[in-house]
């Protein structure tokens, strides 16, 4: 059946950030390079219209495409996170953009191209359309993490996050080829085993392959080892992006095929319980002996993936899996605020080519720069997860869902990991506040859009801390609202 206009307009957010991604591709050989402003405004303009038509798909939930996609709170929880980190990013990204002298259409186009592909993985009910949009966001990514191209750090970054990217995107497609073979669909809601022989080890193998897939992508052990080399060779804007966006699709897509085909979450369980307590270990011994401030908090990273994984399997554990669902939604979000606000603070700290991107570097910023320091303070002590700030309840509500699982085991891990984690994140702030740069560094300048970021990044941050009732009982709808196949 060809698609009717109602399709269209459910995939309003992703045809509004490819239109305007071409448009800017179109332009910019037009444009003098002292112009640049117009394609900073233009993408700009391109990430509000697309936050804003989620408003429509909000509106009017249901199927698009023949059934490839389903429009429900789930989808919308997500596209409303992605359309907010595209904002940000086309906020933080001009100014470093201009100080590295890059070529700006390219970028923006590259990144709003990246969120389309994620809408489309938040979004898909079926395992090809999600691999589309996996490989659109995947490639952008790809070219963005060596966008500095006359860095030798940039070039390793997109090497390694290439090679390694493209094997795990072939167990994924591994993965779905098998299921298919297994249950003769790959529709999530029609995945069934027969009694047949050799079907059921044919679609665990595939659930299995898909499940390496999909944890490489969310940095998941031990998978995990390209997280740190990249996040440091990539320019600053474009890791904040990496650490919030294309995760947080991934664990859709996870979360999605967790609760909707029949058997995964049983078979996941084990390696779920085991890749999250080796997340969590693994990111936070790792960031205890880094220097680099980018390399802690990409090891940080993955030890916050840990802690989503302790939700997920959680929801694999569960009769009711909504909670261990609403508890990964709500950790997210409040991740993709603090996460990105601290990596703006380090983008705009670091100087050209970004220099000072130690630990060091920020001794005596909190009497150099106190609002900029406040800030970092803010999103690391939401990061440890100490009370009134979003990372706290994002921490208390994975805890609940453990404990409601009997995950006794993955609650101790998480709260003594907690333990560990405030060791790197205090040593920062001691730094920040209690000790003299060893020669005099400049006061950096933050511009009015930096400005911007960092204020919604911590109101957000004290508002999940201090009010969370709306995006929790959002998270819980969302969970809810997909079909639960245990």
């Amino acid at each position: 059946m060809p698609p009717v206009r109602e399709d269209f307009l459910r995939l309003a957010p992703e045809l509004v950030l490819c239109v305007t991604g071409i448009l800017l591709m179109v332009m910019e050989p037009f444009l003098s390079r002292g112009r640049r402003t117009i394609l900073a405004s233009i993408a700009g303009g391109g990430a509000v219209l697309a936050l804003a038509a989620v408003a429509y798909p909000a509106l009017h939930q249901g199927s698009a495409f023949s059934g490839l996609l389903q429009i429900d709170r789930f989808s919308i929880f997500f596209h409303a996170l992605i359309g907010l980190v595209v904002v940000l990013v086309m906020l933080a990204s001009p100014d470093y953009l201009e100080r590295e002298n890059l070529e700006h259409g390219e970028y923006y186009a590259l990144v709003l191209f990246a969120a389309a592909g994620m809408g489309v993985m938040v979004s898909a009910v079926e395992l090809m359309t999600a691999f589309v949009g996996l490989e659109v966001s995947s490639i952008s990514t790809y070219i963005l993490a060596g966008y500095r191209r006359e860095s030798p750090g940039s070039n390793e970054a997109a090497m390694k996050y290439f090679l390694l990217g493209s094997f795990a995107t072939a167990f994924f497609l591994y993965g779905v080829a098998l299921l298919y073979g297994a249950t003769g669909t790959t529709r999530l809601e029609h995945m069934t085993v027969t009694a047949l022989p050799g079907v059921a080890e044919l679609f665990h193998l595939g659930l299995a392959l898909v499940l390496v897939g999909l944890g490489f992508k969310v940095a998941a052990a031990p998978f995990q080892l390209w997280t740190p080399d990249v996040y440091q060779g990539a320019p600053t804007p474009v890791t904040a992006l990496l650490a919030s966006g294309p995760k947080a699709a991934a664990f859709a897509l996870l979360l999605r095929i967790l609760m909707t085909v029949e058997g995964a979450g049983s078979f996941w369980f084990w390696a779920l319980w085991i890749s999250a307590a080796a997340t969590m270990i693994a990111g936070n011994l790792a960031a205890l002996v880094q220097t680099n401030i980018k390399r802690m908090l990409a090891y940080s990273s993955i030890a916050h993936a840990g802690y989503i994984l302790v939700a997920l399997t959680a929801a694999a554990a569960s009769d009711e899996p909504a909670l261990g669902a609403a508890a990964v939604l709500y950790y997210l979000a409040a991740y993709t605020l603090m996460k990105f606000g601290a990596f703006v603070v380090v983008s705009q700290l670091g100087g050209a080519s970004e220099r000072h991107v130690e630990i060091d570097d920020l001794a005596g910023l909190g009497s150099r720069q106190p609002a900029t320091a406040a800030c970092f303070s803010l999103f690391l002590i939401s990061l440890l997860g100490l009370p009134v700030t979003a990372g706290f309840l994002g921490k208390f509500y994975i805890f609940n869902a453990a404990l409601a699982s009997q995950l006794i085991g993955l609650a101790i891990l998480l709260a003594l990991n907690s333990v560990i984690a405030s060791f790197y994140y205090l040593r920062v702030l001691v730094v920040m506040y209690m000790r003299e740069p060893a020669e005099k560094m400049p006061k950096t300048p933050i511009p009015w859009a930096i400005a911007t970021v960092l204020l919604i990044s911590a109101v957000g941050t004290l508002y999940l801390g201090l009010f969370p009732g709306r995006v929790m009982a959002f998270a819980a709808q969302a969970a809810q609202s997909l079909p639960i196949s245990k």
